[in-house]
């Protein structure tokens, strides 16, 4: 055995000793939330307030089983592994990436190394991953004193030190060992704007003094990426249950495909989501998605990029819709009596409360199984005309249930009108459709 040969086997033995650690994870009681923190900063759409979204313990248990599978390591992912030592923890959910991968092993792992520390805590930005549409950043969090309540939030910062107008995504602390070790990811969609040629990110402990932060900036580096956008034209319309969906086109990118979708003005429903969207090729591989942008008019739907591996057939397939008709979107509430008008007969109100100046509601939704988005609100308004915006909404699957606060809403006066931003899934139709795959 040579020894390149036993690095790559001790590398496999480390990283299944790992997901052993998630398998045997204890699951706490589904009531317990575990927060995903969901940045959504674009600076031209009018709700500027960010969403916190939370799912149940179990799962986000399950999504870590899901992602902990067979595991086998080229040179070049070893490679990367070793670049960044500690970092195995998330190994196996990057590894289900197959266009992330892909990237990783033609060398376009930018290495940063950049550490802050102070009072006994570190933040260190191991590497990033970029194009002009996404950016992932991986990072590690050493010596939290008490990581369970450790909660933070994150800046994201030009050269010019403004706010990046992008929509990014990280999760709640979850400690990979005793030692208080925490590695994780940050993944950025630039919708509006380009990757900055020097980016900083600030993590910043929530309910704590407001100089207790960490901050690192490090440079960019676009040249590994230049010129490597592939348009391809797609031009198809299709219809699921009854609504016509127009695919324009594919933008092929090296770590991920996005696809360009259009909903016909005509349609008697407004569309939140696509249930179980995504793309199969000659070989039966499927191409996954898991996170779409979503306008008043269509989507744009990210899936994982086959750049270095472009398929010679592509179907795309779903399962139907998440989707309200248009004269049910919008509800009105009244927060003492808990009677609501409008709506989908399957919303129901539980009930609403005051917490310091939030009002919090929360509501049912019948046969909301296996739903893939929550519920949300937006153009909220009480009697007086005065606006409101969300503070946070939460979703449980296993119960069916979502929770919705809203910002300073105990001062609403009279009833609350709202429109439906997102709604689990209802509609199953399944649907398939070809996509070419020649630029």
């Amino acid at each position: 055995m040579t020894d390149e040969q036993k690095s790559f086997d001790t590398l496999e033995e480390r990283l299944n000793a790992r997901k052993t650690e998630y398998e045997t994870m204890p699951v706490p009681d589904a009531a317990a939330y575990q927060a995903v923190q969901s940045g959504i900063r674009q600076a031209a759409r009018k709700r500027k307030s960010r969403l916190r979204w939370y799912m149940s313990s179990i799962s986000a248990a399950a999504l870590i089983l899901l992602f902990t599978g067979c595991i086998r390591v080229s040179p070049a992912f070893a490679s990367f592994v070793e670049q960044l030592p500690g970092m195995e923890g998330i190994v196996s959910m990057i590894r289900q990436d197959k266009g992330l991968m892909m990237a990783i092993d033609k060398s376009l792992l930018q290495q940063v190394g950049v550490t802050d520390e102070h009072d006994g805590t570190s933040l260190t930005v191991e590497g990033i991953i970029t194009d002009e549409s996404r950016m992932v950043i991986f990072y590690t969090m050493k010596g939290m004193k008490d990581p369970k309540k450790f909660n933070y939030d994150i800046d994201l910062l030009d050269e010019n030190g403004k706010d990046l107008p992008v929509a990014f995504s990280y999760s709640s602390l979850n400690p990979a060992s005793e030692s208080g070790i925490y590695e994780d990811k940050i993944d950025i969609s630039f919708i509006e704007s380009l990757p900055p040629h020097e980016l900083t990110v600030i993590f910043k402990e929530r309910g704590k003094e407001p100089n207790n932060k960490w901050k690192v900036t490090f440079p960019v580096d676009h040249s590994l990426t230049k010129g490597m956008k592939k348009i391809i034209p797609v031009n198809q319309t299709m219809t699921v249950d009854g609504q016509r969906i127009h695919v324009k086109q594919g933008v092929l990118y090296p770590t991920r495909f996005v696809l360009d979708i259009e909903y016909d003005r005509n349609n008697t429903k407004t569309i939140f989501n696509i249930r179980d969207l995504h793309l199969v090729d000659e070989q039966g591989r499927a191409w996954r998605t898991d996170s779409s942008s979503i306008s008043g008019s269509g989507s744009s739907v990210f899936f994982e990029s086959m750049y270095f591996s472009t398929p010679k057939k592509l179907t795309l397939q779903g399962s139907g819709l998440s989707a309200v008709d248009k004269e049910e979107l919008v509800i009105s509430i009244d927060p003492s009596s808990g009677e609501i008008q409008g709506g989908p007969s399957s919303l129901k109100l539980l009930q609403s409360t005051v917490q310091g100046k939030n009002l919090i509601l929360e509501f049912s939704i019948a046969d909301a199984q296996n739903a893939t988005s929550g519920l949300s609100f937006t153009n909220i308004e009480d009697s007086k005309g005065n606006p409101f915006d969300i503070n946070e909404v939460g979703w449980s699957p296993s119960v069916f249930e979502a929770r919705v606060v809203i910002k300073n809403g105990a001062a609403a006066k009279g009833n609350l009108t709202m429109e439906i931003f997102s709604y689990p899934d209802q509609i199953r139709a399944p649907f398939s459709i070809e996509i070419p795959v020649t630029p």
